[in-house]
């Protein structure tokens, strides 16, 4: 069975082959892609897969404006961390997913739905447009529960500066003091509000209002000047430099 993952964090791509292998799914790995352009560039070049794994937020975008590019003529099992209502319109629309984090059972239940129909995945533009106003009309949290001792407390997020992850760990940081955050990186972010966050890389987010300084960096990207820093520094990678140019002027 030849598969595509199209994920933009390598552990949760290194995380879903390991669950592969574990429920006995022979297959052998094409690419790993972790933007909506290589992913068009790799369809455009390639013959299609028996399956693809599509994280919905990718580096530069959300996974279904492939769709609005190119047609893809292969099963898709969607992984996502996103609300219920999403979830809703990909079973309306014949569309397996994951839920984030991933598993054991879900992953079981969507090879053996996969197994039994295998067929190929064609989305309606209508049921696109559809999906892409869920995603931005979602309500975005106003609070992020923190760990504060033995116990845990709230704090704003219109308080935070930016957040980012070490060994595991996510961390969040206000103009006085830096907190542990009982999420992933990437659960945190898909809760907030993407006008006034951006996913510079995989391991830090940084909030529009804590921008000090935008400087050009080597290799096409961009290095921000950010308040509170803590020794930290924060670089755009090159596959979200345009995006990211974008986001700041909206």
């Amino acid at each position: 069975m030849k598969i595509l993952i199209i994920e933009d964090e390598a552990r949760a791509a290194s995380q879903l082959q390991r669950m592969l292998t574990t429920c006995g799914f022979e297959y052998d790995l094409l690419d790993i892609i972790d933007t909506v352009e290589n992913s068009i560039q790799w369809f455009q070049g390639n013959a299609a897969p028996d399956l693809v794994f599509m994280d919905i937020q990718l580096a530069d975008g959300l996974s279904f404006e492939i769709f609005q590019k190119i047609e893809i003529e292969a099963p898709i099992i969607f992984t996502t961390a996103f609300d219920q209502y999403a979830i809703q319109a990909f079973r309306v629309n014949s569309v397996d997913y994951l839920l984030k984090p991933i598993q054991d059972a879900d992953l079981k239940r969507a090879l053996d739905k996969f197994n039994r129909s295998n067929k190929p995945n064609t989305l309606d533009p209508s049921v696109l447009r559809q999906l892409l106003s869920s995603f931005q009309m979602t309500p975005k949290r106003e609070g992020i529960l923190v760990k504060d001792g033995s116990g845990f407390f709230q704090i704003k997020v219109s308080e935070l500066l930016y957040c980012y992850s070490e060994e595991s760990v996510t961390f969040g940081v206000t103009s006085g003091k830096r907190f542990i955050i009982n999420e992933t990186l990437d659960e945190l972010f898909e809760s907030l509000d993407p006008n006034r966050f951006f996913k510079i890389n995989r391991s830090q987010i940084i909030a529009k209002n804590a921008i000090e300084k935008i400087d050009s960096y080597f290799n096409h990207r961009v290095k921000l000047t950010i308040t509170n820093p803590r020794e930290q520094e924060f670089i755009v990678s090159r596959p979200k430099t345009t995006n990211f140019k974008e986001w700041l002027n909206m």
